[in-house]
C-alpha cells in the first residue's frame, strides 16, 4: 500500500450534501463530488489488511484495495480499468449502492469503514472527465445473435458481456428510453440520466444494439423471439407490486410507489402527463406505507413537488443506529438509514399497522391505524406481530404512497407465452447455469432473484452471459465478476 498507516492519520469523510433548503427546490443530483485530492486522500484509509473482506461482502467482487491504492498513488488509469474489470456501471454503484462492501471492511472492526462507494465515483467520474473511459470495438463476431429483454442493470451487463464476447446482442425494452429502473424508478436527486445516457452512448459505439417501444410478447411474439435468436436473457424485473387489501382501497388519491416515481420522471424529462392521471403531492398531506428505499424516494419527491407535509409509516420495529450480535461483522447489519431525503423534512413512524383507509367523497382523507409489537412466542424462531390493545390512531393524508415491495415479474405476456417454470414466489425459475425450463431461453436479475439491489443485478447479468457465452460456444472466457 502507498500508505500503511493512512487509516491512522486520517478520518472518514463521507457524502456532501448540497442544503436541504436549496436542494429541494430541484430534481438535479444532491451529492457533490469530492476533490481529486480529497478522494486520494481517503483512499489512503484502505489499509493493508491482508484479508480483504470487501471482496466477500461484495457482489461483484469488486478490487477494492487495489483499485484503492492506485487512486492514492495518483494512477487513475489503472484505478478506472480495475474498476470496469468486474463493474459494468460504477458511475451507477458509486451513486446508489447500499456499499455493502463498507461493512465487511476490515477496518471497520474498530473504526469508520473506507469510503468506498465514493472512491468508486470519484474514480470512475475521473476517467469520463479524462478521456478513459471510452468505446473499444469488437474486432471478432461469432456470428451469433442474442436477445436481452429488458434494460435495467442486469439486462445491460448481460449485454455488454456478451458484445465483448462477439455476439451481437439486441437489447429490447418496451419503454421509449433505455435504462429499466434506473431511468424510470430512480429519482434524479440520485441519478440523473445523462449518466445513463453517457454509458449507453458508448455501449452503442461498441456494437450493442437497443430497440425500445418494444414490447416483447405483445407485440413481438416469443415464437419469432426463439427462431430469430441463437439465444434469449429474460431481464425484465419484478415489477408486480404488492398491494394492501383492506378497507377503503379502492378510494382515489392511493397509489402505488413505482407509478408516481416513474410518472414524476418522465416529468422532470420533460414529457407532459395528462391533468386527469397527475399525481400531484403539492400542498397534500403525504403518507408513504413502507421504510425502505422506495419510501424514501417517494419522500424526497413529495418534497420537491411542495407537499404540505409528509409521513412515512413502517410496520416493523426502528433499527438500531449500530450493530448488535444478531449482525456482527462482516454481515450487512440491519441498520437505522436515514437518507438525504429524510434529512429534508418530514416524520417516521415505526410498528405502525395500516387497518383502513377512511375516505370523503370518494377520495382518501384519513388512515386509520394501530401500533404494533413483535415477541418470540411458543418457541419459533420469527417474533410474532400484535396489535397493542388501545394504541388505535387516525391520520390526516389527501395522498397515500404504497412503497411496500413487489411481488414477482409479470406473468402475463411473454413469460406465458414462453411458458417458463416458475419457482415458489413467483419469479422465474433457472437452473444453476440461469437457463430457464425452455431450452436456450436464460434469466437473470430481479426476474429470477426476486427484487433485490443494483449491484446485485449487475452481478447477476454478468454471471448470466458468462453461461450463455459457454452454452453458444462450449466455453467462456468471459469473467463473471461473481
Amino acid at each position: 500500500m502507498g500508505d500503511p498507516r493512512g487509516f491512522l492519520k486520517l478520518a472518514r469523510r463521507g457524502s456532501v450534501y448540497r442544503e436541504a433548503c436549496e436542494r429541494v427546490k430541484d430534481f438535479k443530483e444532491v451529492a457533490k463530488l469530492p476533490s481529486e485530492a480529497e478522494s486520494r486522500e481517503q483512499a489512503s484509509r484502505c489499509m493493508d489488511c491482508g484479508t480483504p473482506f470487501c471482496h466477500w461482502g461484495c457482489p461483484i467482487g469488486n478490487y477494492i484495495p487495489e483499485w484503492n491504492d492506485y487512486m492514492f498513488r495518483g494512477n487513475w488509469k489503472e484505478a478506472v480499468a480495475l474498476l470496469e474489470a468486474t463493474n459494468n456501471l460504477p458511475e451507477i454503484t458509486g451513486r446508489i449502492c447500499p456499499a455493502l462492501c463498507e461493512y465487511s471492511c476490515v477496518l471497520g472492526l474498530n473504526d469508520d469503514a473506507v469510503t468506498i462507494r465514493e472512491n468508486e465515483l470519484a474514480a470512475v467520474e475521473f476517467g469520463f472527465k479524462n478521456g478513459l473511459i471510452k468505446p473499444k470495438p469488437v474486432n471478432r463476431r461469432t456470428g451469433r445473435k442474442i436477445a436481452i429483454i429488458g434494460s435495467g442493470p442486469a439486462g445491460l451487463s448481460c449485454a455488454t458481456q456478451l458484445n465483448k464476447a462477439g455476439h451481437s446482442v439486441i437489447v429490447f425494452e418496451k419503454d421509449n428510453r433505455p435504462g429499466g429502473i434506473l431511468r424510470f424508478g430512480i429519482p434524479d436527486f440520485k441519478l440523473e440520466k445523462s449518466v445513463i445516457d453517457r454509458r449507453i452512448e458508448i455501449w452503442k459505439e461498441e456494437g450493442v444494439e437497443f430497440k425500445t417501444g418494444v414490447n416483447v410478447g405483445v407485440d413481438y411474439p416469443a415464437n419469432k423471439l426463439l427462431n430469430e435468436f441463437d439465444a434469449v436473457c429474460l431481464a425484465g424485473g419484478s415489477r408486480i407490486p404488492r398491494d394492501f387489501k383492506i378497507e377503503g382501497r379502492d378510494l382515489k388519491g392511493i397509489h402505488f410507489a413505482m407509478d408516481y416515481l416513474i410518472q414524476s420522471n418522465r416529468m422532470v424529462a420533460g414529457e407532459k402527463i395528462p391533468k386527469e392521471e397527475l399525481i400531484d403531492c403539492h400542498g397534500k398531506k403525504v403518507i408513504v406505507i413502507g421504510g425502505g428505499d422506495t419510501g424514501s424516494d417517494c419522500v424526497g419527491t413529495a418534497h420537491r413537488q411542495g407537499a404540505k407535509c409528509v409521513v412515512q409509516l413502517e410496520l416493523l420495529p426502528q433499527p438500531p443506529e449500530c450493530r448488535t450480535l444478531d449482525f456482527s461483522w462482516p454481515k450487512y447489519p440491519l441498520l437505522l438509514k436515514t437518507s438525504s431525503s429524510h434529512e429534508e423534512g418530514g416524520e417516521r413512524h415505526w410498528q405502525v399497522l395500516t387497518k383502513r383507509f377512511i375516505g370523503r367523497n370518494g377520495s382518501i382523507n384519513k388512515l386509520s391505524c394501530v401500533k404494533v409489537e413483535f415477541a418470540k412466542t411458543n418457541g419459533k424462531t420469527c417474533p410474532a406481530m400484535k396489535e397493542i390493545p388501545g394504541s388505535e390512531f387516525e391520520i390526516e393524508a389527501d395522498l397515500v404512497i404504497l412503497a411496500m415491495g413487489f411481488l414477482h415479474p409479470e406473468h402475463s405476456g411473454l413469460l406465458t407465452q414462453l411458458d417458463v417454470q416458475f419457482d415458489e414466489r413467483g419469479n422465474v425459475k433457472t437452473d444453476n447455469n440461469c437457463m430457464t425450463s425452455v431450452k436456450k431461453v436464460f434469466s437473470a436479475g430481479d426476474m429470477r432473484r426476486g427484487q433485490s439491489l443494483v449491484v446485485w443485478a449487475i452481478a447477476e447479468g454478468r454471471r448470466c452471459a458468462c453461461f450463455m457465452d459457454e452454452y453458444l460456444m462450449g466455453k467462456s472466457s468471459l469473467s463473471e465478476g461473481y
